[in-house]
């Protein structure tokens, strides 16, 4: 199954007992539709997405990226604190496209690419003050 959504909050990679590591995240997906009387209709639904693979791709899921996954859904239920019943449908993630980032994913890459520029300057101009013979 494939869903395409975009991240409510950002990605949390969580250790576990077995030394195994799970990144969990949600997504949002849209529907619309009109009904019999032509009202526009929209439709949110929520996943809880769990993605066992690698922890490193928790860098770039953050709120607002817009993903597309494969993998498998499910539903689970629950009890409350407060004693209420409650239910969700969670995704086994098995394959991830980001199709687009937030600013803050794009920021940070620009962070890194001027450090990396400035890496780089610091280098050249300090290669300009060795007294070299060539």
């Amino acid at each position: 199954m494939n869903i395409i959504g975009r991240l409510t909050r950002d990605a949390e990679v969580r250790h576990l007992p077995n030394e195994k590591q799970v990144v969990n995240f949600s997504v949002a997906t849209n529907d619309n539709y009109r009904n019999k009387q032509g009202e526009r209709i929209e439709q949110t639904t929520y996943f809880e997405c769990a993605y066992w693979i690698s922890p490193k791709v928790a860098d770039f899921l953050t709120k607002g990226t817009l993903v597309e996954l494969s993998g498998r859904a499910y539903t689970s239920a629950w009890l409350g604190k407060d004693g209420e019943p409650h239910a969700g449908l969670n995704f086994h993630t098995s394959q991830i496209k980001v199709h687009s980032s937030n600013k803050r994913t794009e920021n940070k890459s620009a962070e890194s690419n001027n450090t990396v520029d400035k890496k780089i300057s610091n280098s050249s101009s300090s290669d300009k003050d060795d007294d070299l013979p060539f």
